[in-house]
């Protein structure tokens, strides 16, 4: 036991000593120094209600207007003007390829077979007026007892991929699918007078028969001069015809019987 002890007297005893020993550590002050060091940052934060100057807030321009009245600006406007104005821009109808004006010169064109075709014009690709006009057809056709919808429009699918196909084995600059339809369907404007008399009196007799062949001769002259006026193929008016009367004697037939 006496050697436990001398053991530990022993292991705990030191020379080490402190010359320069410093203040005793006070928690008080600490604590004081803390609390006072974050009071004072607390202070310097500005307050949730605190009046702020309005020239510390970052605004490059005040609003002067009222509710729902804003104010004018004209930088604003003159950016918009110079990106592009709702004027310069083309009308809806001459977006979709919709001009009345072409429509009506078209259209003149046909009713007057003497009259010289314009190629530019007739050139392009416009539906509108063949819809209408076979639509008109089907429709004159249903009011004189014959509901022939489905033959108007199959059979002016099936004569235009024909005339398309010819036309381009005789002309040298070639024509779209779209250039025949459009000629095509414009031309049956005059069958569309001949099922209109079909509403008012018969056409099977000598006088029905005189007067399909007038339309069938007047459609297949029209469409033949404007497509030797847009294909430059003035000698072959004649060989471009009688093809076109073929197409429209079907049309014929099917309004007189």
């Amino acid at each position: 036991m006496s050697n436990f002890e001398q053991f530990h007297s022993d292991f705990y005893q030191s020379s080490y000593t402190i010359d320069n020993q410093e203040p005793e550590y006070n928690h008080s002050e600490a604590n004081e120094n803390l609390y006072g060091n974050r009071k004072y940052q607390i202070d310097e934060l500005p307050q949730p209600a605190a009046f702020v100057p309005p020239e510390i807030i970052p605004s490059s321009q005040n609003y002067t207007g009222q509710i729902l009245q804003p104010t004018y600006n004209p930088e604003f406007l003159s950016h918009s003007n110079s990106s592009g104005s709702f004027d310069e821009e083309p009308p809806l109808l001459e977006e979709l390829g919709i001009n009345f004006d072409h429509i009506w010169q078209k259209t003149l064109t046909v009713l007057n077979p003497m009259k010289p075709a314009d190629g530019s014009i007739m050139n392009e690709t416009d539906v509108t007026g063949p819809t209408v006009f076979c639509l008109a057809l089907g429709a004159t056709l249903l009011l004189a007892g014959k509901a022939h919808f489905g033959y108007v429009f199959g059979m002016s699918a099936i004569g235009c991929q024909g005339i398309h196909a010819l036309l381009n084995l005789m002309s040298i600059a070639g024509v779209s699918y779209g250039c025949v339809v459009s000629v095509l369907g414009y031309c049956l404007l005059p069958m569309v007078i001949l099922s209109s008399c079909a509403i008012f009196f018969s056409l099977q007799g000598i006088l029905g028969t005189l007067l399909a062949l007038i339309i069938i001769g007047w459609c297949s002259l029209s469409a033949s001069k404007i497509f030797t006026s847009a294909l430059a193929m003035e000698r072959q008016q004649l060989l471009v015809a009688y093809p076109c009367a073929l197409f429209y004697g079907l049309f014929a037939l099917l309004t007189v019987f």
